[in-house]
């Protein structure tokens, strides 16, 4: 449970009247009117690049409007995630603690009030910091903490002795203790393993402020909010219900604009045609020209769109032996030490397998034993005379030279083929016209991994292996891959906390906990209870048996200089990024002053304009190599 004594006064609300947002010349969406009250838990959807961060960047005001209002009460508090945490000497525990402005103004009250030596101030103060709940806040921030992953142990730790992924966590510990109004939150789920989404999903059900998430998890969308803000064609429109209800309401109106547009194409041909066939004939010149006029008068209709660019399939395998691959008595090690052992798995073509289990259990190296990646000092792995598997991981998105294009990659997996043909491939992944040329280091993230996961399916696999394929991809891209999924011949191992593509594919779960593998006998929500019982009868550390210090303090030094690279390359994409930052928000800034675009400083305007798109490509790029390369270091620290 959560304690929300002080959270903000569930009064007032965001409104936009008349709004419109536009970056440079680029309008993000115009004429937007819209009220969004306390209490709401609404899904911000859209495309990548359609203005979801810039909305959140005017509600925060760090962004101007362009025309109309964007309204919110001025005694609100919002309270929002940092995407990049900064590696600091503070403990965990004090950084989220850092989150409630209200707890610390009322420390440095009690602070004063006690260096004052006045006796009525101390007493007032100190029924202010019981009134806000401050004492209990300590456990507030411990429970968000250990909701979030945090091993107890670790909550007095170095922010600066977490990895990449385990202090964005820190950042949305951080955000969820503010005592907010409003809630805004982009991409939370990024990191977080299946056990942390489900307790984060539990706990924004209970938060009593307004709730504005981006995020391209369907069954998350579902579970939690309860609106749907989605943001396309310039326009924003709020729906009622969970995403899911909200795409059926879209798939509805895009079938009735359809039929609206084929009977509005009909009436403008024949009224066309009675034009050409009459125009020049005086007995009928009225008629013409009435109907010319008619013909004018004709609303022009946007074209009804598509649920998704995205169409493909997963070719079927050459060869379907049986079984795939079997392995016995397996077991993996790191550093000396056993992380996996008694693996018993058979592998069989149509086989759907999904891995559960925390961060650091040892799934994506189970994946990286099956594809061969990594030898077993135990047992058996026999793999079929026809076996091909191929593995997909995250930091497969990195491997890409810049300079590298869509056609060039595809190329190089096979030299024979047709250009039309591979242009053809690469346009079921979104990759068309001049996309298939452009060079790999001005795409964003999403667009890589769209890339890997095309280059891996193009090798005919009958063993696909999996690791977290839907990060960084949207909804719609998440959707075709599970329809492609569901088709395959092959046989499919999969990693990913999107319950929507393990309930959708998976016919079969093992669990891989304690060094272990099991198979799973239930679904998601049955794993979902497994883990509260799990949390439940968890022994306490205290009762551990203590460890060698000695040793441990030696082990704790070996891995420290095997990570060293690791870190130091990580340290230097933070500063870069940094810089890059505070470029885009100098930029950002300058692009926003009206005189800008006058027309004598219309060359001034491109040249911001030009260099702001390449800041951004050139962010993107940094940031995702950030990433990648913090779960790297992560996993290499938990294992």
């Amino acid at each position: 449970m959560r304690d929300d004594a002080g959270y903000g006064s569930l009064a007032g609300m965001i409104e936009l009247r008349d709004a419109t947002l536009q970056r440079g010349e680029k309008i993000l969406f115009e004429h937007a009117d819209l009220r969004l009250f306390p209490g709401w838990r609404i899904g911000l959807s859209g495309a990548n690049g359609a203005g979801k961060s810039s909305l959140f960047a005017l509600i925060r005001g760090l962004l101007p409007i362009d025309a109309g209002a964007c309204k919110l009460p001025a005694s609100w508090t919002l309270a929002t995630m940092e995407q990049h945490v900064p590696q600091s000497e503070q403990a965990a525990l004090d950084y989220v603690l850092d989150g409630d402005s209200a707890l610390r103004a009322s420390e440095h009250a009690l602070l004063a009030a006690e260096k004052s030596d006045d006796a009525q101030a101390l007493a007032r103060a100190h029924e202010h910091h019981d009134s806000i709940d401050g004492y209990q806040a300590p456990i507030r921030a411990a429970r968000l903490l250990a909701g979030l992953g945090f091993a107890p142990q670790r909550h007095r730790d170095r922010v600066a002795s977490f990895s990449g992924g385990w202090r964005m966590r820190l950042g949305l510990a951080r955000a969820l203790m503010c005592r907010s109004d409003a809630l805004l939150l982009d991409e939370p789920t990024n990191h977080l393993d299946l056990d942390a989404l489900l307790w984060l999903e539990q706990w924004l059900k209970g938060y009593p402020g307004l709730l504005i998430v981006i995020a391209h998890d369907r069954e998350f969308l579902d579970a939690v909010c309860d609106h749907i803000l989605h943001l396309e064609g310039q326009r924003l429109t709020l729906y009622g219900g969970n995403y899911s209800s909200c795409e059926r309401v879209r798939h509805e109106r895009r079938v009735q604009q359809a039929r609206e547009q084929a009977v509005q194409e009909r009436q403008r041909a024949h009224l066309q045609s009675f034009v050409d066939r009459f125009r020049a004939k005086a007995s009928k010149a009225r008629q013409a020209q009435s109907r010319l006029k008619q013909l004018e008068r004709l609303p022009e209709m946007a074209a009804a769109h598509s649920s998704s660019v995205f169409q493909f399939s997963l070719p079927v395998p050459q060869h379907l032996p049986q079984p795939l691959l079997t392995l016995s008595d397996g077991s993996v090690t790191y550093g000396g030490s056993p992380l996996l052992q008694d693996l018993q798995l058979q592998i069989h073509p149509g086989d759907r397998i999904g891995l559960l289990g925390s961060n650091g259990a040892g799934k994506s190296t189970l994946l990286r034993l099956l594809a061969g990646e990594m030898p077993s000092p135990t047992g058996h792995l026999v793999a079929a005379d026809k076996l091909r598997s191929v593995l997909y991981h995250q930091h497969q998105t990195e491997a890409f030279d810049d300079h590298d294009t869509p056609l060039l990659c595809l190329r190089r997996l096979d030299a024979e083929a047709p250009e039309l043909a591979l242009r053809s491939y690469l346009g079921s992944f979104g990759f068309s016209g001049e996309r298939v040329q452009t060079a790999c280091g001005v795409f964003s993230g999403g667009e890589r991994a769209r890339l890997a996961l095309a280059l891996c399916i193009y090798q005919r696999p009958n063993l696909l292996l999996l690791d977290e394929p839907t990060n960084h991809l949207d909804i719609e891209m998440r959707t075709a891959l599970t329809l492609a999924l569901q088709d395959f011949a092959g046989a499919v191992v999969l990693v990913s906390h999107d319950r929507h593509l393990l309930n959708s594919c998976c016919e079969r779960f093992l669990l891989v906990d304690g060094g272990h593998v099991q198979d799973f006998a239930g679904d998601l929500d049955d794993y979902a209870h497994w883990l509260q019982d799990a949390v439940a009868t968890k022994p306490s550390t205290a009762t551990a048996t203590p460890p060698d210090r000695r040793e441990q303090r030696r082990l704790e030094a070996e891995k420290r200089q095997q990570l060293r690279p690791l870190r130091q390359r990580l340290e230097q994409l933070e500063r870069h990024m940094q810089t890059l930052q505070a470029r885009a928000q100098t930029l950002t800034t300058a692009l926003a002053d009206p005189g800008l675009y006058e027309a004598q400083r219309k060359p001034e305007m491109l040249a911001l304009m030009q260099e702001s798109e390449q800041v951004a490509r050139d962010l993107a790029h940094t940031e995702s190599s950030w990433l990648e390369l913090s779960e790297e270091l992560e996993e290499c620290q938990r294992a």
